[in-house]
């Protein structure tokens, strides 16, 4: 199962919406065939795993990461059928599909003809896999990653808005490289004024190569005052933009954008800016199973008041910045109590360069 887990580990940022899925085929202790999805439209992990062993999947087993499906709502046939059609021996799953579409049908439709079933097997591992995957399936809504480059005190930007560059090229490599895993990376217009960023994702030691996938460009705007000649505008041939905007947005600045091929969508506001419980909604429903925020403190500040941050990845600098004007990681009003601040769970810490990752779950 253990290497089913890394072939599975080969679609991330590929495979979206659909999960990441590894199998192994073993017969007489012996490995005849591997597989795993790379995206979808293609064939899932079990049934390339199976095409492989060919005739020496009678009697093997299958080792697969996730259940196998067994609906019609999708591009490739159900995999149930293939799998019961190999001759196979017995079949160890990891972890159940949380989709309604599955969620245990392909294992029960396994057992009811006759092939013997095991669940659970590297579950944790499994689970943590494709955990934007079972969050959208699950609450309808992207999975959301908080990053940030940040001094030691807190700080990600100086009192006149400064921030590049606070982490090392190491750091900035690393963070890259989570763009490119991810469906759609997402900021305020006010980080487009202050930093005028273009949030693609690069490669090469300098980051100087745009990277084979891109991520969906995501502007949060009430009132559409991204400027046309924005970056994050720019190179629409290789990456993509949205700009989440409201009713109160003027319809010539509208015209404006989507002349130059800007989509915009018009989300509920709340208290006159973007509702991100809406846009969230929205965007799930769009299929975007996982959104990494780059935004300044302000909109790290709405997330986090509507509990809307499901994890984050800081990248910490040996940098002590000071002053009660710098700009923090998280703005708005803080919690009275200590008691009202928020912990992170599974957390994890490792080196960057000079910088060092602190991760977790909230």
């Amino acid at each position: 199962m253990s290497l089913a887990i890394r072939l599975a580990e080969k679609g991330r940022g590929t495979t979206s919406p659909n999960p990441m899925a590894g199998a192994v085929v073993v017969r007489h202790g012996r490995i005849v065939g591997r597989g795993f999805h790379l995206r979808p439209g293609l064939p899932h992990a079990e049934i390339l795993a199976l095409l492989e062993a060919g005739p020496l999947s009678e009697g093997a087993d299958l080792y697969i990461t996730l259940e196998p499906c067994c609906h019609t709502k999708k591009r490739t046939p159900p995999c149930v059928p293939a799998v019961l059609e190999s001759g196979l021996r017995r079949v160890i799953v990891a972890m159940t599909d949380p989709n309604p579409l599955v969620n245990g049908k392909g294992i029960a439709a396994l057992r009811r003809a006759g092939l013997p079933v095991t669940v659970g097997v590297k579950e944790r591992e499994a689970v943590a896999l494709n955990r934007p995957y079972s969050h959208w399936v699950t609450m309808k809504r992207p999975y959301v990653i908080l990053k940030a480059g940040m001094t030691l005190d807190g700080q990600i930007a100086t009192v006149t808005g400064r921030s590049r560059w606070i982490t090392g090229l190491p750091s900035r490599r690393d963070a890259h490289r989570l763009r490119g895993q991810v469906d759609a990376v997402l900021i305020g217009v006010g980080t487009v004024l202050k930093d005028d960023p273009s949030l693609t994702a690069r490669t090469g030691s300098r980051l100087t190569t745009m990277a084979d996938k891109q991520p969906l460009r995501i502007v949060v705007d009430s009132t559409l005052r991204v400027p046309p000649g924005a970056h994050v505008l720019a190179e629409q041939e290789n990456a993509k933009t949205l700009v989440a905007t409201t009713a109160a947005a003027s319809a010539s600045r509208r015209r404006a954008l989507e002349q130059l091929g800007i989509e915009i969508i018009t989300v509920p506001s709340a208290g006159k800016r973007v509702s991100l419980p809406a846009l969230l909604r929205a965007l799930g429903h769009r299929g975007i199973t996982s959104v990494l925020v780059e935004g300044g403190g302000e909109i790290n500040a709405s997330l986090f008041r509507s509990k809307l941050i499901d994890h984050v990845c800081l990248y910490v600098a040996p940098l002590l910045l000071g002053g009660v004007d710098a700009k923090g990681l998280i703005g708005g009003r803080g919690p009275a109590r200590l008691a009202s601040a928020a912990g992170l769970r599974d957390m994890k810490i490792k080196p960057v360069g000079d910088d060092f990752l602190v991760e977790g779950d909230l």
